[in-house]
């Protein structure tokens, strides 16, 4: 049975070979554990050389540095100790072995340092969802944002959010206080609250994070043999899908992660759409491909007609002949054999996804997130037609409660043992 009474140990750093190997400590006994394997201590934040014996042997494990971190100012709000060893497999091996034999000290699970540094108060839930974000990102659109989160951008939102409510707590307070004086704070009262509804209302109204984490979905379409898989190869730059002069080879939905234009996105192969002259597997493939176009983000439409929904027009396979000049109903025209506007084909995939995914300059919430700060907004509308100061008062502190929800004050365990799933075991 794991407790937060147990001291935890991993490894902090990738896995072995490295140059160096960082195996991380935390809990009341981690300084107790690191005079057992290194002797005296150094002061607490000054890195420290070190031989690292076995306990009741003589045999050195490894030879580094030894840092301790008192629990006032560390990562997880306990005691820490680290150590910086040589990269190996075997020394690392070594010294988890090692520590794995103290009494009271056992391999951290999946996000545990994190999760006591969110139950110590060095983080707030926000803060610990910005730290996954980042650990998962792969694109620098991702990268920013999740920094943004994770360095308190929301909590600072929600921190500042409160301390207008509670100022409008402390005003319907004197207003059952001194009624015939009412006038006046109402009106201020009436126009807080809509400064706050409005500023809540413009964060709801951002695309979700969830949309930045999982990428804009483009669909490539068209009729048969108009070179869709052949445009997908090019932009993803690999032989994703088969291409073959056939008509009607791409017969289900190929679907390939992609970055373009700095932007996360999926992009979707379809099979060529027409309505003769397909067998029974096509016209299934070709019924993925009409839902597939209905829920897409951003269509590239290669056909020669006009696309049946509103797309990207690409004058696709510029390079063969009679096919050199761009019409001019068309938005770009490119060639996957020569390279031409493939560059200029991505700006405009580019443009027409940050439409759908959060403003860079904002802080984008998640649908947890967003279900909260919805909470409060709509108990800050329903107080302020409220005529009954006391009605308006349980308005206002049903909105704090919502607040405090979304910055972890109050949780649900399983809501909490999800989240921490998904960092690794030394995070």
């Amino acid at each position: 049975m794991t407790t937060t009474a147990d001291t935890i140990f991993a490894l902090a750093t990738g896995t072995p070979p490295a140059a160096i190997a960082i195996i991380r400590v935390s809990g009341s006994r981690s300084w107790q554990v690191a005079e057992a394997l290194a002797g005296p201590l150094p002061s607490p934040w000054s890195p420290a050389y070190r031989r690292f014996r076995k306990p009741g042997s003589s045999d050195i494990l490894d030879k580094g540095l030894l840092i301790l971190f008192l629990a006032s100012r560390s990562a997880t709000g306990e005691d820490v100790a680290e150590f910086h060893l040589h990269g190996s497999r075997a020394v690392v091996a070594a010294m988890l072995d090692t520590l794995g034999e103290f009494e009271g000290c056992r391999l951290a699970e999946a996000g545990e340092f994190t999760r006591r540094a969110f139950e110590n108060g060095r983080l707030d839930l926000t803060a610990v969802e910005g730290l996954g974000d980042l650990l998962a990102a792969q694109t620098e659109t991702q990268r920013r944002h999740a920094i943004r989160i994770a360095e308190g951008g929301l909590a600072a939102k929600i921190a500042e959010w409160r301390r207008h409510i509670l100022a409008c707590a402390a005003a319907v307070e004197a207003l059952l206080d001194f009624s015939d004086e009412g006038d006046v704070e109402e009106v201020a009262l009436a126009s807080r609250i809509a400064a706050l509804d409005a500023e809540m209302s413009r964060l709801i109204a951002q695309p979700s994070s969830e949309r930045l984490q999982a990428g804009v979905e483009v669909v490539i379409a068209g009729p048969p043999n108009s070179g869709k898989s052949t445009l997908l190869n090019a932009l993803v730059g690999r032989e994703a899908a088969i291409t073959s002069p056939h008509a009607g080879t791409t017969r289900d939905l190929v679907q390939v992660p992609a970055v373009i234009d700095g932007l996360p996105v999926r992009i979707t192969d379809s099979a060529g759409l027409r309505t003769q002259d397909a067998d029974e597997v096509e016209r299934i493939g070709i019924e993925r491909a009409e839902r597939a176009i209905a829920l897409a983000d951003i269509v590239l439409w290669l056909g020669d007609e006009p696309p049946p929904t509103k797309a990207i027009w690409v004058h696709s396979r510029a390079d063969l002949p009679g096919r050199g000049l761009q019409p001019p109903e068309c938005d770009v025209m490119v060639s996957a054999a020569t390279g031409l506007g493939l560059s200029t084909l991505a700006k405009r995939i580019g443009a027409a996804a940050r439409l759908v995914v959060p403003a860079e300059d904002v802080v984008a919430l998640n649908d947890r997130q967003r279900a909260e700060v919805v909470g409060a907004r709509d108990a800050l509308r329903l107080g302020i037609v409220e005529t009954d100061p006391l009605l308006l008062s349980e308005a206002l502190r049903q909105a704090l409660l919502a607040l405090d929800r979304l910055r972890g004050a109050s949780y649900a365990e399983e809501m909490l043992d999800q989240l921490f799933s998904r960092f690794c075991i030394g995070k």
